[in-house]
């Protein structure tokens, strides 16, 4: 088991670099078995979530070399694999091969997904994308059988009851080589799944709307990689990282970020009273003063992001005045990380799912517990603020989503160490 051990209380300064984005990257890594050539990515996140991808490509005879923030990938003697239930269940993002596999084999033998526990994450709607392109879909043994007709995957009309990224991102993979025309309506218009749609396009696939709720899918025969693609900086590392430096920095400014991507998340630390100057790709945050509570509700974008629901927690135990109300109609059961900030001193209270901050916490260190990714960031984000010494367990959570966290966070000045524990 990983360890973060903090001791915080210690301002922060310096500069940031945001690394790329890992919910672009989870899905770029199964699309790039679609190229009958060697694809190289670039400004790819030392995460271990990267990591996991690699085994699983390993499994299919997909050869990796992943050296400083550029991974080739070369997928030319490719074999189809089925994906053991084991692998799969570390990683919820693995669910891209079930699209990548069916685009580029016709089949697809995936194990059930897992990941982060924050409530139900279905995938009948990627279930129901692949029916839709003539897909049978079968469960066998705890896996997921996905066979293409013989006469291939043919486009269709799909539209989505949720604006799914995940089931938007799959639904593209199977289809950029079906035949015919792909239409998916009500679709995600995340900023990774523009990239998503640059990334394929380049390769020679025919995606139009992406960005949009309407995203039109003219299948082609062969995708073939000819120039490296750049992953977009990571919008929740960078809104993880704004919020870290309002809390306790003492000037930060925060490179490779494309603010547009950030515009919900900042209007609500700006609404809280925190200074931010913003470049053309940078943003300078300065000490914060006295912060008012605010009013959070996550949506899909260009709303609130879900996953910034829980870094921006810290900032409202910062705060001075009001009533903090966070509410996630996406995850709303996406409040395992309040206890443990109870444990920490935090006036924080779950009530009908809703997360209520009451002003005048007195917070201190503690040994905590970090279930996913971003409760994991909230922890290490209160523990930076207080003084003494907090714990946080099972931190591989944490390096799941954070690009050379520890690395970074020294640079500011930060007292932090992540070791090996037995569990």
């Amino acid at each position: 088991m990983k360890q973060m051990i903090i001791h915080g209380g210690k301002p922060l300064q310096g500069d940031i670099w945001i690394g790329g984005a890992k919910n672009s990257t989870v899905a770029l890594i199964p699309a790039s078995i679609l190229s009958r050539t060697p694809v190289t990515l670039e400004s790819v996140p030392r995460i271990a979530d990267v990591d996991n991808l690699m085994d699983l490509l390993s499994e299919m005879y997909v050869h990796c070399d992943f050296r400083e923030t550029t991974l080739q990938i070369d997928p030319t003697e490719i074999k189809m694999s089925p994906l053991p239930a084991g692998k799969i269940k570390s990683l919820r993002a693995s669910y891209y091969f079930m699209g990548a596999l069916l685009g580029r084999f016709g089949k697809a033998v995936v194990g059930f997904p897992g990941g982060d526990d924050i409530g139900p994450r279905p995938i009948d709607q990627h279930i129901m994308g692949f029916q839709s392109l003539g897909a049978d879909v079968r469960y066998e043994n705890e896996q997921i059988v996905i066979t293409a007709p013989d006469e291939g995957l043919k486009g269709a009309q799909i539209h989505l009851k949720m604006a799914s990224v995940g089931a938007t991102m799959n639904i593209i993979m199977a289809s950029v080589t079906a035949s015919g025309r792909t239409v998916i309506e009500n679709a995600a218009k995340e900023p990774e799944i523009i990239d998503l749609a640059t990334f394929l396009n380049n390769m020679g696939a025919k995606i139009r709307g992406a960005g949009t709720d309407t995203i039109r899918i003219d299948g082609v025969d062969r995708l073939e990689a000819k120039v490296p693609h750049t992953i977009i900086p990571d919008r929740i590392e960078a809104g993880t990282y704004i919020s870290m430096a309002a809390c306790i920095g003492n000037g930060i400014r925060i490179h490779n970020i494309i603010a547009e991507h950030l515009d919900a998340f900042l209007a609500k630390v700006e609404e809280m009273g925190v200074v931010i100057d913003t470049d053309e790709d940078s943003l300078f945050v300065y000490p914060a003063g006295d912060l008012r509570m605010v009013q959070v509700k996550t949506g899909t974008y260009p709303g609130f992001a879900t996953d910034l629901q829980q870094p921006i927690t810290p900032l409202l135990l910062k705060a001075k005045t009001g009533e903090g109300v966070i509410i996630d109609p996406i995850y709303p059961k996406r409040t395992r990380h309040v206890p443990e900030l109870q444990k920490m001193g935090a006036s924080i209270t779950v009530v009908n799912n809703i997360i209520l901050v009451q002003p005048g916490s007195r917070l201190r260190g503690a040994v905590v517990h970090a279930d996913e990714i971003r409760a994991g960031a909230c922890l290490m984000l209160t523990g930076l603020m207080v003084d003494g010494e907090t714990v946080i367990n099972n931190a591989g959570n944490i390096l799941r989503g954070y690009d050379r966290v520890e690395e970074k966070l020294r640079q500011l000045g930060a007292d932090v160490v992540i070791r090996d524990v037995e569990d």
